[in-house]
């Protein structure tokens, strides 16, 4: 289901996103800021974990996590930081799958920034399918794979 905010033309998605599925707009708090006067590197990454956690409703990782006990787990995440943000701003952030293997991928985020109209910062993190009861890696449930590859257009 589209967000309500993605469906007022004065708020469509920056062309820089148009290949991620997933998409959310988010203001920059004054509180982001850190003692240089620009977005502290760590917001970045919650950032990126809010378009994550986004991705994972909208393939329903959550529910098959709460029923089967397989979920995703982050094994590694990266920024790369094109331009500092400053408050006030809001962004874009967008995630999107890559590399698909039975018990893995490759989550690519990027921020974009309205007021600079810009990439300010890229990332990507490889998730894991995990078996919270066994403590052990697990395949990616097949609703889940198959909701993913919707999503993704393939």
């Amino acid at each position: 289901m589209q967000r309500p905010e993605l469906q007022r033309p004065e708020l469509q998605r920056p062309e820089q996103l148009a290949d991620f599925p997933v998409v959310e707009r988010l203001p920059v708090a004054w509180g982001d800021m850190d003692a240089f006067q620009h977005v502290n590197n760590v917001v970045y990454l919650r950032w990126f974990e809010t378009a994550r956690i986004a991705y994972f409703r909208a393939a329903g990782w959550e529910k098959a996590a709460r029923l089967g006990g397989v979920g995703p787990i982050l094994a590694r995440t990266s920024c790369v930081f094109r331009v500092p943000l400053q408050f006030p701003d809001t962004i874009w952030v967008g995630a999107r799958v890559e590399d698909m293997g039975d018990d893995r991928f490759t989550m690519i985020y990027r921020v974009v920034s309205e007021s600079k109209g810009a990439i300010a910062a890229e990332g990507d993190g490889r998730i894991v399918s995990f078996d919270y009861t066994r403590q052990a890696k697990a395949p990616i449930p097949d609703d889940v794979r198959a909701a993913i590859v919707k999503l993704e257009g393939a």
